[in-house]
């Protein structure tokens, strides 16, 4: 996922909030927590949206913790079986796990980015293969036998990232068959 201005991944993946432990009074930004205080007292948790987050968390306002999706609980997931874990289920959004995921290794300090930025490339790593595979599966047998639906539950479960992998990987099979028995009838 690019960092474009224009991305609409981006822009969703910056909308995923994060709860953050304000460290000193803030007035008038009550509203932030959707509650009625007019003011935000230290030591309050309030979820504020990642793009907010970077303006708080570098003027040194507040604190946060890595939020659930990244959390021990889901790594161990990870670590133990990467493919399954159902990535769309742990963030909003459509499942923008690997963008949302970026959003906050900038916002750590490098050893803890370094150790997320290994979770992602090592869980992609491990699903990569199924994607494809899967792909291609559903690509050969085309629409009979209620392979739409089985494929469609398959993507339920991706990351955006790997949907859109999964659809270019199914029509590039959809095309080879359709060149390959193409060239086969020519030779006949």
């Amino acid at each position: 996922m690019d960092n474009d201005y224009f991305s609409i991944d981006a822009i969703l993946a910056e909308n995923q909030k994060i709860q953050c432990t304000f460290k000193v009074d803030v007035p008038d930004m009550g509203h932030l927590g959707g509650g009625s205080d007019r003011d935000i007292k230290a030591l309050t948790k309030v979820p504020i949206p990642i793009w907010l987050a970077y303006i708080v968390l570098y003027s040194d306002w507040a604190d946060f913790n890595i939020p659930a999706p990244f959390g021990p609980r889901v790594r161990n997931a990870l670590k133990a079986e990467p493919r399954s874990v159902k990535l769309s289920a742990l963030v909003g959004a459509g499942g923008l796990w690997y963008g949302f995921g970026k959003m906050i290794m900038d916002i750590l300090s490098e050893e803890q980015a370094n150790g997320m930025s290994e979770v992602l490339t090592q869980t992609f790593r491990g699903r990569l293969t199924e994607v494809i595979d899967q792909a291609q599966h559903f690509a050969t047998l085309g629409p009979a036998g209620g392979a739409s639906s089985d494929a469609a539950q398959f993507r339920e479960g991706l990351d955006v990232t790997e949907r859109e992998l999964f659809s270019l990987v199914q029509d590039s099979a959809k095309r080879t068959k359709l060149w390959f028995e193409g060239n086969d009838r020519a030779r006949r």
